[in-house]
């Protein structure tokens, strides 16, 4: 499987940062497997960090090992990923011992409705049947230096 991480730098071996701010999964090296997301996060960095390129790093996961890694995986929206992402949002210490962390992304047509649900204006039933309405792109949060060690650089793209 390939595996995009958009940014304004090249990144060949990912690195394991300490938490800088809230994130959906929490600390963690964030990839997709949309190409184009990986685009859009690029173009974020750069405007964010005022400098570097528009850039892609493509990787592959090793299927293989990672079989072997403890993943928690969220195929859409739910009940459970609105508690996770809002645990780590929020900044309450979320302790986990997941490699990788996959599942939607908030974005910014998600923060309005997860932005209510955090303020009390909407119950956590209201939140996900209007998260569930969207089309939302995927994330993996690699948590781990075993799940690093999983990926394997391919190539830079850049745009």
């Amino acid at each position: 499987m390939l595996l995009y991480h958009g940014s304004n730098v090249e990144v060949k071996r990912p690195k394991l940062l300490p938490k800088v701010r809230a994130l959906d999964f929490g600390s963690g090296f964030y990839m997709t497997s949309d190409r184009q997301q990986a685009e859009k996060w690029a173009e974020l960095m750069t405007r964010r960090r005022k400098n570097g390129s528009l850039i892609v790093s493509v990787y592959e996961l090793d299927e293989e090992q990672f079989k072997n890694l403890s993943v928690l995986s969220f195929r859409e929206p739910n009940a459970d990923w609105l508690e996770y992402v809002t645990a780590n949002r929020l900044g309450t210490d979320v302790r986990d011992n997941w490699d990788i962390v996959m599942g939607p992304v908030a974005n910014d047509n998600t923060m309005p409705v997860l932005n209510m649900y955090f303020n009390g204006d909407y119950t956590k039933d209201e939140a996900v049947k209007r998260l569930m309405a969207q089309k939302l792109k995927d994330q993996y949060a690699i948590k781990t230096e075993a799940a690093i060690a999983a990926l394997n650089f391919k190539e830079v793209i850049m745009l």
